[in-house]
């Protein structure tokens, strides 16, 4: 569809993939493919230019996992701003407006630490622009020929060269999906009836910027009931002001006698959602909703949506945040 992609090879073999770095030495990233894409922990994004760090995880790899990853790709690292474009499709074509957005993917702040579902997101609501223009737009004649009808989302990495995308992502994000609720002035029952029906509508948003911060409880993100039975199972989901939940979003909850209590196997509690003008008073507003929950022994990211004034300029000096 005329979209550039990264370059990457696909392997089946530890020791094949461990010659090609020798013989083309750079920065790679190792994804596995197949279900061992859903261990997060397993993505490793190397660092070194001659590629010794990835070999040495290749080569760990290759003792303990080769049973889980079967299929893996190293894919040439790129070095830029990380940020996903998204909009929805009615089977026709796509309404607008799109949806701009930055995925904290790692478990600290900082960017620290395994990689998880997610974290947190920081995003705005836009008319086309050049980065939805030289991508999803694109796809456009073909979605509608296989008569698609939801939400797309490319995840990528951009930098004065060019577009390099990561991921797409055919079916609502989460987080997301919560976080852009927060943002439409269109009702979601309303907006999903006209996206289903194929009306060819244009949907009200707010303006400004929405942050969506997930509190979670141990396992996260790993999978281990025993710990989550132990330590996290049925946990109350305390308000200090009772009644003030504006911009909290349920994840796996259950209620039990009125009160909110964790379900699930996860450790995924709630999606706390802010607004604002500015990216500083949507921060503001979504830690201070979070400051009145209490669930003992909760963590979560209270970096979400920092990085956005450096990647503002910068995007803004390339030109992909331009409407067009």
């Amino acid at each position: 569809m005329g979209i550039p992609i990264i370059p990457y090879q696909e392997f089946t073999d530890f020791d094949e993939a461990i010659q090609y770095v020798k013989s083309n030495p750079g920065e790679y990233v190792v994804k596995p493919s197949g279900e061992a894409q859903n261990i997060k922990r397993l993505l490793f994004v190397g660092e070194e230019d001659d590629g010794k760090d990835v070999i040495q995880v290749l080569e760990a790899y290759k003792h303990t996992v080769s049973e889980k990853v079967k299929v893996f790709q190293l894919q040439r690292r790129m070095v830029g701003v990380e940020i996903a474009v998204g909009a929805f499709f009615n089977g026709k074509e796509f309404i607008t407006p799109i949806n701009i957005n930055f995925e904290h993917k790692k478990l600290f702040p900082g960017n620290l630490g395994p990689s998880t579902g997610e974290m947190g997101t920081s995003m705005f609501w836009s008319e086309p622009n050049k980065l939805f223009n030289l991508t999803l737009k694109k796809l456009e004649s073909k979605l509608k020929e296989e008569g698609y009808v939801g939400y797309l989302d490319l995840n990528c990495i951009v930098n004065n060269n060019g577009i390099y995308p990561l991921e797409f992502t055919a079916r609502f994000g989460y987080p997301t999906i919560s976080i852009q609720q927060e943002g439409m002035l269109t009702p979601i029952g309303e907006f999903l009836y006209n996206l289903a029906t194929g009306t060819d509508f244009k949907f009200k948003t707010r303006k400004g910027f929405q942050i969506g911060v997930r509190i979670v409880l141990s396992p996260y993100p790993f999978d281990d009931p025993k710990t989550f039975d132990m330590l996290s199972k049925e946990k109350n989901i305390l308000f200090k002001k009772a009644g003030s939940k504006e911009g909290v979003h349920i994840e796996d909850v259950k209620q039990v006698d009125g009160q909110w209590v964790l379900a699930g196997s996860s450790g995924v509690a709630l999606i706390v959602v802010g607004m604002g003008q500015t990216m500083k008073q949507a921060q503001s507003q979504a830690y201070t909703r979070i400051k009145n929950i209490m669930i003992p022994g909760m963590y979560y990211r209270n970096d979400i949506g920092d990085r956005w004034s450096e990647d503002c300029d910068r995007l803004m000096n390339w030109g992909y945040l331009r409407e067009i």
